[in-house]
């Protein structure tokens, strides 16, 4: 009818009525959709070929050990991520307490949960890449080697840490404050 539109001013004088009775508001609008998580980066290509000989002068059946422990840390990644996506996207599709209606503060709980989340999947989405450039390093000989000093990486931190690319000292070195890139 009539009383739906208001009058619109501009600059001081009114130009026409706006009709607002169709116009989308924050309550009757649907939430967004939840975006759909990135694609899981690629496991590297394994060929049967023979590794290239380890240039850290690591031993082939040290390397299999190592192969194992990151091939396992690779398969309990993939099982958390795929695990924590669904809950993420399944709590932030209103599971089931839609008929109730919500409190701000539980939305923003939920909000923050989701959000909370996919930033561990993120950080596990990082992890992976790791693994993957060490079992990749695994089959090209690098592994084992500092990215930084060119020099092998013990082996202590490698049964710690198998996809670490950098030697414990300079580690250290890049976690002094000068070395610190801003991000």
């Amino acid at each position: 009818g009539k009383g739906a539109g208001k009058a619109a001013v501009l600059a001081g004088k009114r130009v026409g009525t706006v009709v607002t009775k169709f116009l989308p508001t924050r309550m009757n609008m649907p939430a967004p959709a939840p975006l759909p998580p990135p694609p899981l980066p690629p496991a590297p290509v394994m060929s049967n070929a023979k590794p290239k000989k380890n240039l850290a002068g690591i031993s082939p059946k040290d390397l299999e050990v190592f192969r194992a422990l990151l091939l396992a840390k690779r398969r309990e990644l993939v099982g958390d991520m795929s695990s924590m996506e669904r809950e993420a996207l399944r709590s932030a599709t209103g599971s089931n307490l839609s008929n109730l209606p919500l409190h701000m503060a539980d939305m923003g709980t939920d909000n923050y949960e989701q959000e909370f989340t996919l930033g561990l999947v993120e950080k596990d989405r990082q992890l992976l890449r790791e693994i993957n450039r060490a079992l990749a390093k695994i089959q090209d000989g690098s592994f084992g080697v500092c990215e930084g000093t060119g020099k092998p990486i013990s082996k202590p931190r490698l049964e710690a840490q198998p996809w670490a690319r950098y030697s414990i000292e300079y580690a250290r070195q890049l976690e002094k404050p000068q070395y610190r890139r801003a991000y």
